[in-house]
Formats: structure tokens, sequence, C-alpha cells
């Protein structure tokens, strides 16, 4: 595999990790409601689902899913219920007041297997693994090439969300988000909401 042929892949999912879905909105929540902190080991949670679905792809998940094609509704409508009950919680608590100080703070085990089953129940990734990026690696791909491959997942979705995360844990954005909570929290639930019926449809 070239360099450039790397590089592409390298931006092609780049691309995808950046694009907004479940995984960004819970990295912008989570910062702005738990703290960077939190925000990190969630991102790692979340690079390391991503990473599951690229080795998932690249050992033949795809072929599964398109000899079974069952399988892969049923696993939509997981990942489809998984999104609208998060987003039912996010709907049915957005008038709850917010005091950072009185959070019980979540563990950071936690936090990275928030991140991983997100990741996990998303079926965004799942379908951009399997019909994009495994048709950006080559067959036989040497198996250095192929951890490579998957560390570079890893760094682009973990790095992107920790971005994400940092910068809605900025005071000033926290400050606003605590003002407009029931808005937001209401936004944010019915993105997840709309994803949720867009996956399952």
């Amino acid at each position: 595999m070239t360099l450039a042929a790397f590089l592409a892949v390298w931006a092609v999912h780049l691309a995808a990790a950046a694009s907004p879905g479940p995984a960004v909105l819970m990295a912008a929540r989570t910062g702005a409601v738990e703290g960077l902190r939190t925000g990190l080991f969630l991102s790692v949670g979340l690079g390391l689902g991503a990473v599951v679905w690229a080795a998932a792809a690249l050992f033949g998940l795809s072929l599964l899913f398109a000899a079974a094609p069952a399988l892969f509704g049923a696993f939509k409508l997981i990942g489809a219920g998984f999104l609208i009950w998060t987003a039912w919680k996010m709907w049915r608590h957005a008038d709850d007041p917010l005091v950072m100080d009185a959070l019980p703070p979540r563990g950071l085990l936690s936090a990275l297997r928030l991140g991983i089953t997100t990741q996990l129940a998303n079926p965004k990734p799942a379908i951009f693994f399997g019909a994009v990026f495994v048709g950006l690696v080559p067959p036989h791909a040497p198996g250095p090439v192929i951890a490579a491959l998957l560390l570079t997942v890893f760094v682009n979705e973990a790095g992107w969300n920790m971005l994400v995360a940092r910068l809605f844990s900025l005071d000033r954005i926290r400050r606003g988000y605590i003002r407009l909570k029931s808005v937001l929290d209401r936004a944010f639930g019915g993105l997840f909401a709309l994803l949720g019926v867009r996956i399952a449809l």
C-alpha cells in the first residue's frame, strides 16, 4: 500500500469521524455536562468502538451482512432503539436543574463503556467501514499495514471527539449550556431521536 493511498484512507475516515452523528453529539454533551476528563475517557471509548467496526469490516463482517440482510436489519433496529432511548432520557430530564458542583462524577470506566456502547450501537460506522473503508484498503494488505490503519482509525475518532469534548468543556460554553439547558437538551435529544428513526427506516 503506497503512502498516498494510506493518506487517502486517513483523510476519508477523518472526514467521516468529524461528520455530525451520535458520537460527536455524545462527546459535545459529555464535555459540557461532565467536564473534560470524562469527555476524554468517553472519546477513548468512541475510538475503541470505531476500531472494533474497522477490524470487523476488514475481517469479513460486511460479507456476513450481505449474506444475511435480516441480521443487518435487526442490528439497525437495536442501534436505533439505543439512540431513541438516549433521546428520551435527555428529553425527560431537560427541565431538571443542572448544578455542576452537585453532579456525582461519572466513573471513568463508565465513561469509557458509554463511548464504546454509543459507537457499537451506531450503524453509521458499520456502513462506512463495510462499504467505504474496505474498498480503499487493498486486498491481502500485510499485517503491519492493517495495524497502522486500525491505529489511524483510533487516533482520528478519539482525537476528533476529544477536541469536541474540550471545546464544550470550556467555562464560557459550559455556562451557556447551563443557561440554555432545557433547550439544548431537547435539541440534543431531538437529534438523537431523528438519527434513530432515520437508521430504523
